[in-house]
């Protein structure tokens, strides 16, 4: 959507999670227990919309005399008075006929208030007295009569509403949900035996994406401050030394990570036995060496270098050439003939013990590695820790995995691993798990795949996102 489209709601957390805001026009229906900020969230709506995007707004209650308001905004910094007398906000208080009576009559009271202040925001505290006051036939008439009335004057407003005995908020059939262009539901839930935590979810929201799920939202000394869910602190160290990060060549990934991987970070790929992770590896390969990076993959037991070859053609990259260009080297474990073509990009470990693999590693690879970075050059490596664990078991995939990380990280090197964490112990899948600046999980749930970012240097995780199947490449997407 156009942002012009939309209006910032200047609360913290909230556009974020909107995705930049309220669609302009747009009548929106707060609800939530009593205690729960409903009030709150609508001055501050106001206030901030007065504050910092120079738009009028008005809070008409139904309860709540003025000066109540008054005291409790001070609470958080607002003047309100102070924006009234510059025709930045009015609080009106009248009964819920006077307005409807009054907002359908031409040059009526809140007409001549909205041309007066160019209105662009408005609240209504609440709209549930028209369900106490009227049959339910008779209120919902007179709020669709409100919400049209409101449509033309083209303001964004709040409707506020109580939620009392309501469980489930997603199963709620009032008719008020029906109404209104958004819903956005405020909780107060019991928290760790002797907390209360609250949190905010946006039920629906007609012309806008959503970031869907419950939120966290606190109030501070500004006001309520909203917690996208899926946040976590930021690995400023990291970011701050990357200045770039690599795309994966997957749109859609690219997305969740902001991007890409930033460059001398390490990822793992964390799968359960029936999901297919290769198109996700192939494609990140394919994309390193398309840009003209160096990468090192390990083969495994069923990856000979002809299907690795096979695979790297589907995303128009010749190995032949990559490896004759010696921008791809590959590590073999096996004893397996290599057709000549591929000989000079595989380095073969004869000796498949903890010291001989380390040992034959480090020297096949490090004169190269350092060479090629002291002249500015990127590497991208990836290993198969399950292959490790298999071969060499899971203390020195442990060790050998923490060690590795850290090298890569010292050195700039972007290192992908991957593992299945469900088949190690608690203990050694969470040495990787921390060894990692990030964990990208895919996992088969009944007839979907399904992919999740659970740690990233950003602290962002994603939610649970179905990878799609598609005819071109990168072959897949998350949706």
């Amino acid at each position: 959507m156009n942002k012009k489209t939309k209006v910032t709601t200047g609360i913290s957390g909230l556009d974020e999670i909107l995705f930049g805001g309220l669609p302009k026009g747009s009548i929106t229906l707060v609800q939530g227990a009593p205690g729960t900020g409903k009030t709150t969230l609508g001055l501050q709506f106001l206030v901030e919309g007065a504050r910092q995007f120079d738009e009028s707004g008005i809070y008409i209650t139904f309860e709540e005399l003025p000066e109540q308001l008054y005291h409790d905004a001070s609470s958080f910094g607002w003047d309100l008075k102070e924006l009234e007398a510059k025709n930045k906000l009015r609080v009106i208080c009248l009964e819920p006929d006077v307005l409807l009576e009054q907002i359908t009559s031409t040059n009526g009271l809140i007409e001549a208030v909205i041309k007066e202040i160019d209105c662009k925001r408005l609240v209504i505290d609440s709209i549930s007295l028209y369900k106490v006051l009227n049959k339910e036939i008779d209120a919902r008439n007179k709020v669709y009569t409100l919400r049209n009335v409101l449509r033309k004057f083209a303001i964004t407003t709040f409707f506020i509403s109580e939620a009392i005995g309501i469980d489930n908020p997603l199963e709620s059939n009032s008719f008020e949900n029906y109404l209104s262009d958004g819903v956005i539901h405020l909780s107060l839930c019991p928290y760790m035996e002797k907390y209360r935590k609250r949190t905010i979810e946006i039920l629906k929201m007609r012309g806008t994406k959503i970031h869907e799920g419950e939120h966290r939202y606190k109030f501070l000394e500004n006001g309520i401050h909203i917690i996208p869910a899926l946040s976590m602190a930021e690995d400023k160290t990291l970011i701050s030394q990357s200045d770039t990060v690599i795309p994966t060549g997957i749109d859609s990934l690219d997305e969740i990570l902001y991007g890409g991987l930033p460059r001398g970070s390490v990822f793992t790929i964390d799968t359960n036995s029936k999901a297919n992770y290769r198109y996700i590896i192939t494609s990140l390969l394919a994309k390193r060496l398309e840009v003209g990076d160096k990468v090192i993959t390990m083969m495994t037991n069923i990856s000979t270098i002809e299907i690795i070859a096979h695979s790297m053609k589907e995303y128009d990259i010749d190995l032949k050439e990559a490896i004759k260009n010696k921008n791809a080297y590959f590590v073999e474990l096996f004893k397996r003939d290599i057709p000549e073509d591929f000989k000079d990009g595989v380095v073969h470990i004869t000796e498949v013990s903890e010291t001989g693999f380390q040992n034959e590693l480090r020297e096949k690879f490090s004169d190269l590695l350092r060479a090629n970075l002291n002249n500015g050059g990127n590497w991208f490596v990836y290993y198969d820790l399950n292959i490790l664990v298999n071969l060499l078991g899971k203390d020195f995939t442990q060790r050998f995995f923490a060690e590795e990380a850290l090298r890569c990280r010292m050195n700039g090197i972007t290192m992908l691993a991957h593992c299945n964490f469900a088949e190690l112990s608690p203990e050694t899948a969470s040495v990787f798990e921390r060894a990692s600046n990030g964990i990208i999980r895919t996992w088969v749930d009944g007839n979907y795949q399904l992919l999740q970012v659970t740690k990233s240097p950003t602290g962002r995780m994603s939610a649970p996102l179905i990878i799609e199947n598609i005819e071109s490449r990168p072959y897949i997407r998350m949706v």
